[in-house]
């Protein structure tokens, strides 16, 4: 319990660490090149329309980028693509490049095909919290991926699913 002497955001940060969270990959294109943002706040909204959100927590650089693209695409990254993820997620990384596999849809976004999965999206709205933007975006096509476990953020690390053990006795 939050009370005299304790930290709300430093609390509240904590019980979300240990919240396992689907690993995505957002990118778009911009006049200065290709951006991309991993994401751990994908959730559907609604599937008719078929909507999305995420969060960004900064209006400048990569999430400056994709919140001013006209379109972007959401990945579902699988185990395996943790370095993807890695570079995406920090400054100053490697990103784009051949060894990724990534290619360009013909409506101009960057795509990463070896994904589970991708949505190509534009923003419907956008709602300031704080230093941060919850993102709601229309899904236009579904872009079918490959196998592959998907990829987990949990505590501060990557993580897969572990099969349920459930008695049914």
């Amino acid at each position: 319990m939050t009370g005299p002497g304790t930290d709300l955001t430093e609390d509240f940060k904590a019980v979300f660490r240990h919240l396992a969270s689907g690993v995505s990959l957002v990118s778009a294109t911009t006049a200065e090149g290709p951006v991309g943002l991993t994401l751990s706040s994908v959730a559907s909204v609604s599937a008719d329309p078929a909507v999305l959100v995420f969060s960004v927590t900064k209006a400048t650089g990569s999430a400056g980028g994709i919140l001013a693209a006209p379109s972007m695409v959401v990945h579902f990254l699988r185990v395996g693509q943790e370095g993807i993820a890695d570079a995406f997620a920090r400054t100053g990384q490697p990103r784009f490049t051949p060894e990724q596999g990534w290619q360009t849809l013909p409506t101009g976004e960057p795509y990463l095909p070896d994904t589970r999965g991708a949505l190509r999206c534009t923003i419907r709205q956008t709602v300031s919290v704080g230093p941060s933007a919850l993102v709601l975006a229309d899904v236009h096509e579904v872009l079918p991926g490959g196998e592959g476990e998907p990829l987990l953020y949990h505590d501060r690390h990557y993580d897969r699913l572990a099969p349920a053990h459930i008695d049914a006795s």
